[in-house]
């Protein structure tokens, strides 16, 4: 099995060319993020991508930014879905991936969506993972428990930096749900929470070492249940960001580290975990 990185869009300020020269220096094997809100736009994006060698994955938020509109109903999720899958394809993605839903939901109106979203996804022709996500149908890890249970062909974004600060607590001490996710999980979000928040100021501060310890080995999991599956390739965005998540000093608000920077020692550090792990655990 292979490990594709991605860099991520979010919380990049340049442009798209200033976008894929950091990939390629960086060893990206492509970009995510939302598609362009044009068509024009979206067929630059893709000719661009696609003289530079590299693949895309298309991020969608339904009804609303990363925080969806509380007002919103099933019905305004699921037209949001479908107008924003129909833009993206047309950026030839490797695959989707959505952040979707409501915290403020009941199970059945959760299910109700992923069903119908689901059903929708297979008129696409390219695959559709759904992202752990704060304030999200799937933001803790019980309801997504009954979720994947209640629908077997939910497949997840798994960002568990997300659990960690809604449970105030690394997830270690939820076995069972973590080895049901990695049986479900097509893509990964390489950002590490802690117990107080959904990003630590740098992942490679010894005062993180065991948060950082433990989201990999809940990746590892997840590699190794594709790996079973018959995965050849498994896929992961380093995904540290701004919007709150990067820490800042106060009055100032001084960054207390670089995003591109964290990105980048990320998946240099996941291509070498994965390196290790390929060959004693997949050979």
């Amino acid at each position: 099995m292979k490990l594709h990185l991605f860099k991520t869009l979010w919380g990049h300020s340049g442009s798209i060319d200033e976008a894929i020269v950091a990939a390629r220096q960086n060893g990206f094997d492509g970009l995510e993020g939302q598609a362009p809100a044009t068509a024009e736009l979206r067929r630059e994006f893709h000719a661009k991508l696609h003289d530079a060698g590299l693949d895309y994955i298309a991020e969608i938020c339904t009804a609303g930014s990363y925080v969806p509109d509380r007002s919103a109903s099933v019905a305004d999720h699921l037209e949001s879905f479908r107008r924003q899958a129909g833009a993206a394809v047309e950026c030839a993605p490797r695959f989707l991936t959505v952040i979707a839903g409501c915290d403020a939901w009941p199970l059945d109106a959760s299910i109700e969506f992923f069903a119908e979203a689901m059903e929708f996804a297979k008129q696409l022709a390219v695959a559709v993972s759904f992202e752990t996500h704060r304030s999200r149908s799937m933001f803790h890890p019980w309801i997504t428990r009954d979720l994947l249970l209640a629908l077997p062909a939910l497949r997840l974004t798994c960002d568990y930096a997300h659990w960690c600060c809604v449970c105030e607590r690394l997830i270690d001490t939820e076995p069972d749900v973590v080895a049901l996710c990695a049986e479900r999980a097509h893509h990964v979000h390489a950002r590490v929470g802690y117990e107080q928040g959904p990003q630590v100021p740098h992942p490679a501060a010894p005062e993180f070492q065991p948060a950082l310890e433990a989201h990999e080995r809940w990746w590892r999991m997840i590699w190794r249940a594709q790996a079973e599956r018959g995965m050849t390739v498994s896929t992961m965005t380093p995904e540290f960001g701004p919007d709150g998540y990067l820490q800042c000093a106060p009055f100032t608000r001084t960054p207390v580290a670089d995003l591109d920077e964290i990105n980048a020692w990320m998946a240099e550090r996941e291509r070498q975990q994965f390196a290790r792990r390929n060959s004693e655990d997949f050979a």
